[in-house]
């Protein structure tokens, strides 16, 4: 039962981030990249310490410690994925960055070797095909953005690992508290460096900060990481890679965009990924038995 509880909530964490790319178009128009980030992060960890104050009293130098490193992971693939987005087109920025869905079985298996669930595997592909079909547009040059991209989706990969890693002996609202912070830190030593420190404080623009930061940020991150104590790593990017999908989707809903033949395609595709990395095609090897019955 936690197990479908864990990949419920990784859903949830998927349409909200889908539901994040409609958001952060609108706030763009008001704040730097960085600046976002800060905010976001800032009133992330703000929510979170108010609600579960008493999380606070039994921090210990080992969640410090982790979370330091969630923090970290989280804000370095959040700054590649910004400046790579310079450099590069949108599509091949999210395309690029979702290919931490592959990324993550290796990381494992490579820190326990562990056998790669050939199911997941297969899964993973097909849900990097099935985003391929939704974002990318066709194009081979390869840039400097495209680099910083791909490095952005080793970083969230390795975050989604240690996650997995870690929430096994910490709790998970304390672990997610501790990581805002951490992420939150950096985030401003990059704003004051860069010297972005004048926020405009027009309400579509705070608004739009507040939604990333309280849906995006505090509820999704909150989500994953109580998520990833009953959810294998490969599992979670799986499923948080249908992030693409519900962006398409909102956009297509409130953005009046076309949905194109292939964009379909693209969601069948992640659907298929879904599927086969939950079910392992077990009800195939049952219409199998019973046909030899």
């Amino acid at each position: 039962m936690r197990k479908y509880i864990g990949e419920i909530m990784l859903f949830i964490t998927a349409i909200i981030w889908g539901s994040g790319f409609v958001v952060s178009a609108i706030s763009l128009d008001y704040y730097s990249p960085y600046q976002i980030m800060a905010g976001r992060f800032l009133i992330g960890f703000i929510v979170l310490s108010l609600i579960f104050h008493k999380k606070l009293k039994g921090l210990n130098r080992g969640v410090i410690k982790k979370g330091f490193i969630l923090g970290f992971f989280l804000y370095l693939a959040f700054i590649l994925q910004t400046v790579g987005l310079q450099y590069t087109t949108p599509s091949k920025n999210a395309f690029l960055t979702a290919v931490n869905v592959v990324i993550v079985p290796f990381i494992a298996y490579f820190a326990y070797k562990r056998k790669i669930d050939r199911f997941e595997l297969a899964g993973a592909i097909l849900a990097i095909v099935g985003i391929g079909f939704l974002s990318l547009q066709l194009s081979s040059d390869i840039n400097v953005g495209d680099i910083l991209t791909l490095a952005c989706a080793v970083a969230f990969a390795y975050q989604i690992f240690y996650t997995a890693k870690f929430v096994k002996d910490e709790d998970p609202i304390a672990l997610t508290i501790v990581q805002m912070f951490f992420a939150s830190v950096f985030a401003w030593i990059v704003v004051v460096f860069k010297g972005e420190t004048q926020f405009s404080l027009q309400v579509e623009g705070v608004a739009s900060v507040i939604y990333l930061a309280i849906f995006s940020t505090t509820i999704a991150y909150l989500f994953q990481t109580i998520a990833q104590k009953f959810t294998n790593e490969t599992k979670t990017a799986i499923i948080l890679s249908t992030e693409s999908f519900w962006g398409m989707l909102f956009s297509v809903i409130f953005l009046s965009e076309l949905l194109t033949m292939r964009m379909a395609i693209g969601a069948i595709l992640i659907l298929c990924a879904i599927i086969i990395s939950e079910t392992k095609l077990s009800f195939l090897k049952k219409k199998s038995m019973e046909k030899l019955i």
